[in-house]
């Protein structure tokens, strides 16, 4: 049965409050096939029927399934390449002059999705700049899905999953195998926590950054949620610091303050 009218807009509707993501008329296909697998574990054949029940009942953990079912969790090891070239060739050699005096070095990875962003950013120091091990060094990867934030604490990836991106001189030197999973190594797992976050809601204290990627998130926001995030990453990023977007991502038309820097093939951005 086809996805009905009534269903597709409180499915729009859900999205867009909880997770600010914007279905458009045309996305039915998405939604059908996003949804189904849901629907049959919690007991329907009908993705109607059970969006009804939706309807009917309280925001729960089903509400928040359906939600992260309708997340984007794109993701492998260095990804599109030129920003990590840029932080090595450029950012953390410039941030290790300017942070030598406290030997301290934050970074966040938003909507980190399974983890392999945060990881390549560990890998990435832990190669280049052995210095860095006599600093404090931390890095938080976040997302608003439980289930890829699983995977990414447990650092497990399959033979498909290190085939895309990862050079093999590192998955032999950070990675075990154990069985038909690889397994990323606890001196380079201990660099990253993974925390649950909902960038459309109240954001917590957070600690002041130097660097930020938040790569290939905010094409799925409207306009007003773009300008909102870019505020809060602005309040929440040191004066030196680096804001990493994806390639079809700018802050330009939304948040003058911000200033692009090239670097390479790369643009990052600065407050």
């Amino acid at each position: 049965m086809a996805l009905s009218k009534p269903s597709f807009s409180y499915i729009c509707e859900l999205a867009q409050r909880e997770a600010a993501i914007v279905l458009e008329t045309g996305k039915e296909y998405l939604v059908e096939s996003r949804l189904a697998t849901v629907a049959r574990a919690e007991g329907f054949d009908c993705l109607n029927a059970f969006i009804d029940t939706l309807r009917s009942s309280k925001l729960n953990g089903v509400h928040r399934k359906v939600v992260e079912a309708l997340t984007t969790n794109e993701t492998f090891f260095f990804r599109d390449y030129h920003p990590f070239e840029a932080l090595r060739k450029t950012v953390i050699p410039e941030l290790l002059l300017k942070r030598a005096p406290i030997r301290k070095l934050t970074i966040w990875s938003g909507a980190s999705s399974t983890g392999q962003e945060a990881y390549s950013i560990a890998m990435m120091l832990r190669e280049h700049f052995p210095q860095l091990a006599s600093w404090k060094v931390s890095i938080l990867g976040t997302d608003l899905s439980l289930a890829v934030l699983e995977q990414a604490k447990k650092g497990s990836y399959s033979q498909l999953e290190v085939n895309r991106g990862l050079p093999a001189a590192y998955l032999i030197k950070y990675f075990t195998k154990k069985e038909d999973r690889w397994i990323v190594k606890e001196d380079i797992r201990s660099m990253v926590e993974f925390k649950a976050f909902n960038l459309i809601q109240p954001w917590p204290i957070m600690p002041a950054f130097d660097i930020v990627f938040m790569r290939n998130v905010m094409i799925y926001f409207d306009v007003e949620t773009k300008r909102g995030i870019l505020k809060k990453i602005r309040n929440c990023l040191l004066p030196h610091g680096y804001l990493f977007l994806g390639t079809a991502e700018t802050t330009i038309n939304l948040d003058p303050s911000y200033k692009p820097v090239m670097m390479g093939q790369s643009t990052a951005y600065t407050p």
